[in-house]
């Protein structure tokens, strides 16, 4: 049995992903009865990506206002600085907590469309560095829905669709030109009655997405651990259901392994420069120091605050090659 309802597509980018996306909204029909959302990793800097896409296809596209109705036939484009959440037929801009150290995040909006779509779910990751949209596969695959995935050979940046392939069992993974009369297909012959039961624990964690803090939604899926969130510097707690393994604090930010790794990264770097600039800093007032005392005829003070301030910049040298050794590393993949 099919039903005539509209799908919602959910497009998922970040490194590369303009060009995917125009490509892929160049090639969407006219007609096509779906609600398209898109996220893309954007700063908290103003987009232009909805003109983009209405100039290169058919459909129109927008940056949705918190509580619009979504309509077939229309891109709807996560605003910067925001978290895109599907109320049933009605979009929700959220600025809670970073996922995946980004906002707007992917995982968010097919955690919401898994949740409130079912069935009429349907997530696309494209091309993109670490791991978001991930988790959000992998909710939208365990409530009925439909996984796509960009064919990582084709992608300018193949981490995110690794990932995905990696999460769940992906429904098709195809190259970038193929995915729009793909998903047009899907969408003119519409889709099986739910046959699976939603998973509680989605609609725990969707919760925490719409701004829930009431501790019990964490600890129904979600286990304390060792680790701390490298945004807010509180406890995180692992989540049960994996692939792929992920942690939650309960601020509300939530992390991909490969996204921690990479937070865990960032963090590391900025204490080492700290250090850098701290310890040279000091280094600097011992030598203005040694000056005083020069100027004053004390040799030996003068004598013994210079072996200081050498050994502290010495200090600052080493730690100085210890950071550059940490963001080679980082440039070459090896914090995700």
């Amino acid at each position: 049995m099919t039903s005539a309802q509209p799908l919602v597509i959910c497009i998922g980018a970040s490194a590369g992903g303009v060009e995917a996306l125009l490509t892929l909204a160049g090639a969407l029909p006219r007609d096509i009865p779906a609600v398209v959302c898109v996220v893309l990793h954007v700063g908290p800097h103003s987009s232009i990506l909805p003109e983009l896409l209405r100039s290169r296809g058919p459909l129109p596209a927008l940056h949705p206002k918190d509580g619009q109705h979504l309509q077939p036939g229309a891109i709807y484009v996560a605003p910067p600085n925001n978290h895109l959440l599907l109320d049933r037929d009605i979009a929700r801009l959220s600025r809670g907590a970073r996922e995946n150290l980004a906002r707007p995040a992917i995982d968010p909006l097919f955690r919401s469309a898994a949740v409130h779509w079912r069935e009429r779910a349907v997530g696309v990751v494209l091309t993109g560095r670490l791991d978001d949209g991930a988790a959000g596969i992998a909710a939208i695959k365990a409530a009925g829905g439909t996984a796509v995935v960009q064919n990582p050979a084709d992608a300018i940046e193949p981490e995110m669709p690794l990932a995905a392939l990696a999460a769940a069992s992906i429904d098709a993974c195809l190259p970038l030109g193929d995915i729009a009369p793909y998903l047009a297909q899907l969408a003119r012959a519409g889709t099986q009655l739910p046959s699976v039961p939603l998973p509680e624990r989605l609609s725990q964690e969707l919760a925490i997405n719409f701004g829930s803090l009431d501790m019990s939604h964490l600890e129904r899926i979600a286990d304390v651990s060792s680790l701390t969130c490298p945004d807010c510097g509180g406890s995180l707690f692992e989540v049960r259901e994996q692939p792929p393994l992920r942690y939650r604090c309960h601020t509300g930010h939530a992390f991909t392994a490969g996204s921690l790794a990479h937070g865990q990264s960032q963090a590391t770097n900025a204490h080492l420069a700290g250090g850098v600039r701290s310890l040279r800093e000091r280094a600097m007032l011992l030598r203005r120091m040694m000056s005083v005392a020069q100027g004053t005829g004390d040799a030996a003070q003068a004598a013994t605050i210079q072996a200081q301030a050498d050994r502290l910049w010495r200090q600052a040298n080493e730690l100085e090659l210890l950071l550059e050794e940490e963001i080679s590393n980082e440039d070459k993949g090896g914090s995700a």
